[in-house]
């Protein structure tokens, strides 16, 4: 049985990517943060489970800050495969908590990598970049060959941990992926997501929970793709047998307002009616045209997309409307 851990396993990606490597059938360890709140909504269907927990899947409490927990936590497991996705991930937030955001994403990434080095055996990793490292890009479409040049704190960041693991990755011989992961949407989306948002918001219009939904600027044009998708892809390229550097990307931008109109369309909402400009709400500099060429995984890996933009914001809308009316009823 081929084992593997997971930094940030209760978020979107770790819970997917669970999913993916139990039903591969996997050992899967994952690390989790200890707060004073026990709600590990996106594992609840597995953590619940008496078949899987504590049997298939194992959870430790860790913080990327500790690295001495961290250090006896990797050793004692030992595991085949290592997908390091844990990090503050909101770009918006690390204008607010900067030294937090490069301290869990850049700092935490070293802390790992300097674990790893010393392993008798060291794991396959996957490190989940972001396209957050390009800022502002000197080419459209970007891919594995372009420039790093970051226009906030969770690229930069993003772009520190990304370089020390290709330096890491040279200098010591390990098996070291980066994926360079445009943005990726799914219903387990943090709130704070404007996808997310803004479905969450155009259903409870629709069931009369809301009144109106307010947006900063609805301008700004992003590479949206299904989180599942790319889980699927970080696995395909741990099992590469040369570890390089991947983008995930669907190639094609939408905007915010394309957001809004597929999911208040499909909601069946006039959004004129409901959606507010609000000024407070525009944040620091955008980056530019950050569009992704997925042409290097898609001819190494053999990686392909199975949802469109279409039917990622369908998807997330109904799951909106189903988890409302649940708990209404």
């Amino acid at each position: 049985m081929p084992s593997a851990l997971i930094t940030g396993i209760t978020g979107q990606d770790g819970s997917y990517l669970a999913e993916l490597l139990l039903s591969k059938g996997y050992l899967v360890h994952g690390l989790v943060r200890r707060t004073s709140s026990l709600e590990r909504s996106r594992l609840q269907h597995l953590y619940t489970n008496p078949d899987i927990y504590g049997r298939t899947l194992q959870l430790h409490y860790c913080d990327l800050e500790d690295a001495t927990t961290l250090r006896r936590i990797v050793t004692r497991i030992g595991p085949d495969e290592l997908y390091h996705l844990a990090g503050q991930s909101h770009v918006g937030l690390s204008f607010e908590i900067t030294e937090s955001t490069v301290d869990s994403v850049a700092v935490g990434t070293l802390r790992l990598l300097e674990i790893i080095r010393d392993l008798p055996r060291p794991p396959r990793v996957f490190h989940a970049a972001s396209s957050e490292i390009f800022g502002r890009p000197s080419t459209v479409p970007q891919d594995e060959e372009t420039a790093m040049a970051p226009v906030n704190p969770y690229g930069a960041s993003k772009a520190f941990a990304t370089q020390m693991c290709r330096i890491y990755r040279e200098k010591y011989g390990l098996h070291i992926t980066n994926g360079i992961l445009y943005n990726h949407e799914s219903p387990r989306r943090g709130e704070n997501f404007v996808t997310r948002k803004i479905c969450r918001a155009a259903a409870s219009i629709k069931l009369g929970l809301q009144r109106e939904l307010s947006l900063g600027d609805t301008s700004a044009r992003r590479d949206w793709g299904d989180a599942r998708d790319y889980v699927r892809g970080m696995w395909q390229a741990v099992q590469h047998t040369v570890p390089e550097d991947f983008v995930f990307a669907t190639g094609v931008l939408h905007s915010v307002q394309d957001v809004v109109e597929a999911a208040f369309s499909e909601a069946g909402l006039d959004l004129q009616k409901y959606v507010r400009r609000d000024e407070r709400l525009l944040r620091g500099p955008e980056p530019f045209a950050l569009v992704g060429n997925p042409a290097k995984a898609e001819r190494i890996l053999h990686w392909k997309r199975e949802t469109d933009f279409a039917g990622l914001i369908r998807w997330m809308l109904h799951a909106e409307l189903q988890d409302l009316e649940r708990r209404k009823s």
